[in-house]
């Protein structure tokens, strides 16, 4: 006879959950909208998937090492450190695809 430990439900979830940084480049031309309001939509995103916000570092504005528009040479770099279930990202990329706000993603493992 074999016994199998069975693990709570709240501790199975937490352990699912991985650690990421992602880098966004905002695109703020021709918007009102403060550089700390568009970073709360996007923490809004990602706890909407499910994600749990860790921390939040504006890097400024930077320029391109390569420009793709030539209207459009900087952006605003902001990473923000996030816990959230493996399948979040792509869910995560998809629903902020359609906003037009954030130019580039780069999510990564920490």
């Amino acid at each position: 006879m074999t016994t199998t430990a069975t693990k709570p439900a709240a501790t199975a979830a937490a352990a699912a959950n991985r650690a990421y940084r992602a880098t966004f480049i905002i695109d703020n031309r021709g918007q009102e909208e403060s550089i700390d309001k568009l970073v709360e939509d996007i923490k809004k995103e990602i706890a909407a998937v499910k994600g749990e916000v860790t921390a939040v570092e504006n890097l400024g504005k930077r320029d391109f090492a390569r420009v793709t528009d030539a209207k459009f040479t900087n952006g605003v770099y902001v990473q923000i450190d996030y816990t959230a279930p493996a399948e979040s990202t792509a869910a995560l990329k998809e629903r902020l695809r359609l906003n037009n706000t954030v130019y580039r993603i780069f999510v990564e493992n920490t």
